[in-house]
């Protein structure tokens, strides 16, 4: 009865219109046999209310799950005695082995079934966020097996959890680079809440990780500080009973660890950011008929922008060595300092005036806004608007403590203008990108057509005599004949001798053609196109430079000890520890965002 009755129901217009639509490899799917089709009338309704149900519920799982490790650890930096390191690792142990769990199963299972992913977002998991993930996957890997190495090496004064818990994180990154490399544009239609669950319980771990690792890189850095202090006044006297020994292999697992350690800070936001999108496309239909313009990166029509972003790398690596020899040393010297904030006092001006540049020339063009509904350029205006408030937040506090001490100092007056400025340049790069990632990237296809039988006709127009010369050279060789032994006898050596000169000779042609053709690429692009992409590639360049020196340990901002006596020591740590990491991230993500600008320009 029941099966006469969905029968004789006539579809609605929805269904019409989105039958007409669909892709014939998709005109298999029975969707007539769900309740939510056999009542069309209300189809978008329910399955709105269904999808923001389905959310809710997930992320209450995954507050609760943060609130929880939160406060194990916060516990554990406040009470030492009740809540040890121990006991927070056998916590995210668990919390990793269930994430483990859903990851297997939605590899082999929920991403194999029938009409499971009928869509694929185009627009998550760019190549250089997952190539990202696998680099500081691979690195956190390899932190964690210094970790297992140095706590063997040390298994007389430690716990076996020091073991354990490094070998699960290993399959965990491992698993979790994998779902995200294969499955990262998946916009899954099957098994919906058990899958947003799955997703948002793995992105609570990471956030977790994430805390954890920020939190004993804060303690590692103070231990630190504070040994210098000790050893200035009790120097030999060594009380630290679990110390590494005096080995080759101890020292390399120890320095591997310090070395690799903010790599792992970055995986788990990266990966956080990933799984969010993944999250948000659950469920997701998207429309066929929409044309996706995939623009590939290349490097033609770029030459200042590469140019003055590599001098800045190499003055910014230079800078960077002088400043771990001498701040790392017993006594900072005063004149590392300001070379430090001097380099940055050139260089974020000139960023903060090519993202102004940049962004009039934005203004400037005639390019349609891209409306559409995309997760993947929300997700990334959110967090470069996010992660910058670390800087900005530090900067803040930096201009509060220098105004009201002595801001007419050689090094106070540094430090405040380099507050001032990284305030602007944040500022003024986040409108740059967010302006550049909501343009409809740039219809290349008929221009690169153009460019290229420009630079056919351009290369043989250039190219007449040579091809003159290789006829007249092959003519000669037919025309002109010693008597018929001798010809038999150096007819090998001239073969062999045209055919090297004609490979030589067509080697040349191709080398002039590419030249030509870079050039004439270069000439034709606008120049507003030319001016975006190299504004786009210095800022990327800049980035890179400015995310590697706070990564590998310049830390100015809490070493040079003048917000650290206006603050306190324990509240200018907690400050440094909420901003820096942020910083860091900014850095990055902001690579990839200016990445996106230059292909779609």
């Amino acid at each position: 009865m029941s099966g006469n009755k969905v029968s004789r129901q006539k579809p609605c217009h929805h269904c019409k219109s989105r039958l007409a639509s669909a892709p014939t490899d998709t005109s298999t799917i029975h969707y007539e046999k769900f309740w939510l089709y056999r009542h069309c009338s209300s189809l978008q309704q329910s399955d709105r209310q269904a999808q923001k149900a389905g959310q809710l519920f997930s992320g209450l799982l995954a507050m609760n799950v943060v609130f929880l490790g939160s406060a194990f650890i916060s516990s554990m930096i406040f009470n030492h005695v009740a809540i040890t390191l121990a006991d927070v690792w056998i916590l995210l142990s668990i919390l990793k082995v269930l994430c483990l769990c859903w990851i297997i199963f939605y590899l082999v299972g929920t991403s194999r079934q029938p009409h499971a992913v009928l869509h694929r977002d185009a627009h998550a998991g760019p190549i250089w966020i997952r190539g990202s993930v696998l680099l500081f996957g691979s690195f956190s890997v390899l932190l964690n097996v210094f970790q297992i190495g140095y706590s063997a090496i040390l298994i007389h004064c430690k716990s076996r959890v020091d073991i354990v818990f490094p070998s699960i994180e290993i399959l965990f990154i491992c698993a979790q680079a994998f779902l995200l490399w294969h499955h990262s544009k998946d916009c899954i239609q099957v098994q919906h809440n058990f899958t947003r669950c799955g997703l948002m319980l793995t992105i609570a771990t990471n956030l977790l990780l994430w805390l954890l690792a920020v939190t004993n890189d804060t303690i590692h850095m103070e231990v630190e500080s504070q040994l210098r202090e000790v050893e200035q006044r009790f120097s030999g006297n060594e009380t630290v009973l679990c110390t590494c020994p005096n080995t080759t292999d101890c020292k390399v697992f120890q320095k591997g660890y310090i070395l690799l350690y903010p790599f792992n800070t970055e995986y788990c936001l990266i990966c956080c950011s990933m799984l969010y999108v993944m999250w948000k496309n659950v469920g997701r239909r998207i429309s066929h008929h929409v044309p996706h313009i995939k623009p590939k990166f290349k490097l033609q029509g770029v030459v200042f922008g590469p140019l003055l972003g590599t001098i800045a790398v190499i003055i910014g690596i230079c800078v960077f060595m002088m400043y771990q020899i001498q701040a790392t040393g017993s006594a900072p010297n005063h004149g590392v300092f300001v070379m430090y904030y001097c380099y940055y006092i050139v260089l974020l001006p000139l960023m903060s005036v090519s993202a102004v540049i940049g962004t009039i020339i934005h203004a400037l063009e005639k390019k349609e806004l891209d409306t559409l509904k995309n997760p993947t350029r929300s997700l990334d205006v959110i967090l470069l608007m996010g992660a910058a408030l670390g800087q900005i937040g530090m900067a803040y506090f930096s201009i509060v403590a220098i105004v009201a001490t002595d801001p007419r100092d050689l090094l106070n007056s540094l430090i405040l203008s380099h507050a001032v400025l990284l305030i602007f340049q944040n500022i003024t790069q986040n409108v740059f990108i967010i302006d550049g990632l909501h343009r409809q990237p740039f219809v290349a296809a008929t221009e690169a057509r153009r460019t290229d039988h420009a630079g056919q006709r351009a290369a043989a127009s250039e190219l007449p005599g040579e091809e003159e010369a290789t006829t007249s050279s092959k003519q000669e060789h037919i025309q002109i004949s010693p008597s018929r032994e001798e010809e038999m006898k150096e007819e090998p050596n001239h073969e062999a001798y045209d055919q090297r000169r004609v490979s030589m000779l067509e080697l040349g042609q191709e080398i002039r053609k590419v030249s030509l053709s870079y050039i004439h690429s270069y000439s034709h692009l606008s120049w507003k196109r030319k001016a975006l992409r190299e504004i786009s590639f210095f800022l990327v360049l800049c980035n890179i430079i400015l995310w590697i020196m706070p990564t590998f340990g310049a830390h100015p901002v809490f070493e040079n000890g003048l917000e650290r006596s206006f603050y306190g020591y324990s509240t200018w740590f907690a400050i440094v520890n909420f901003g820096l990491p942020l910083s860091v991230f900014y850095r990055m993500h902001s690579v990839g965002g200016l990445l996106e600008v230059y292909v779609t320009a």
